[in-house]
């Protein structure tokens, strides 16, 4: 089976990138979730996860980096392993400049040359021990779908939003709003929140989902920033169980752990649950002195220069 690897990346350090979001959204990143300096920054985490992936592994096919008219200052674009794919090359117009990662993932199927069996990635997540093809996807080719064990519950969702007037945040709404949606295309619906790690996708079948919701889909593709009305990746997700062509594995820590950089107490949990993958969560209640405690670490925990670096 030919697996390649996917990754969204931004450099939010460039002024010229910097000076587009804000000619484009008329404001600077202010401090909320939608929007904000830990969306875009770049810790140079995408050069340790690269790492990772070569020393874990080295089975992967080929690896696509995707941005917007930009390159990692320390990328070898000369490795024929990697391949930069700008946001011009797979976006429709009315998306561009795009801000929004919800949009760019829902048209990954678009990569050209991109495998039937592909991986997704943010910069900031990162394999800690060798994995296989076979943790990703099953002898049928379907991909394994990793959640975790804290269901949304469309009853609490209803109170929080209409009695307790307590709506979910944007990040679990665009969940919600792709439960929804599966449940009303299939009649089924699935509470389980994305283990927001290393996740697995077939083509042909992430195609088939983008054509099934075209009407609903093409109405978001014009949210330059994250919207509360956009569907996050898990409706591929939801649809690929609804339709029997995904395995569902519920995780805990020791299989994907959520490091929050912010809080200092992650790291030691991190090296004792050992999980599969892990991700350094960046966000609003980050600073840039625990973006320096995350890149010590990753340098730290990965010293080896992979082939990937000039």
């Amino acid at each position: 089976m030919e697996v390649d690897l996917v990754y969204l990346w931004v450099d939010g350090n460039d002024p010229a990138w910097q000076k587009k979001h804000s000619e484009f959204t008329g404001a600077p990143m202010i401090d909320r979730s939608a929007d904000c300096k830990g969306r875009y920054v770049d810790n140079e985490e995408l050069k340790y996860s690269l790492r990772s992936v070569e020393q874990y592994a080295p089975w992967i096919r080929k690896i696509f980096i995707v941005t917007d008219n930009q390159v990692p200052k320390w990328l070898a674009t000369s490795n024929p392993k990697v391949e930069i794919v700008d946001h011009k090359e797979i976006l429709p117009p009315e998306s561009l400049p795009c801000f929004n990662s919800v949009i760019i993932e829902h048209h990954l199927y678009k990569i050209p040359g991109l495998a039937e069996h592909f991986l997704y990635a943010n910069d900031d997540m990162l394999l800690n021990k060798p994995v296989k093809p076979e943790d990703f996807f099953t002898p049928e080719g379907y991909p394994i779908i990793r959640m975790r064990r804290r269901p949304f519950n469309k009853l609490v969702v209803w109170f929080r939003d209409k009695v307790l007037k307590k709506p979910l945040g944007n990040y679990n709404r665009k969940i919600n709003n792709s439960a929804l949606l599966v449940e009303d295309k299939f009649g089924k619906y699935y509470g389980g929140k994305p283990h927001h790690n290393i996740d697995s996708y077939c083509k042909s079948h992430f195609v088939h989902v983008v054509e099934l919701l075209k009407d609903k889909f093409s109405g978001t593709y014009g949210h330059h920033i994250r919207s509360n009305e956009d569907y996050q990746r898990s409706v591929f997700h939801f649809a690929a169980l609804a339709e029997g062509k995904g395995k569902l594995k519920y995780v805990d820590s020791h299989t994907s752990f959520q490091l929050a950089i912010h809080k200092p107490y992650h790291y030691p949990r991190l090296e004792k649950d050992d999980p599969m993958f892990f991700c350094m969560k960046d966000g609003p209640d980050a600073s840039d002195e625990d973006r320096k405690r995350a890149a010590e670490y990753l340098a730290d925990r990965f010293p080896e220069k992979s082939s990937f670096e000039k």
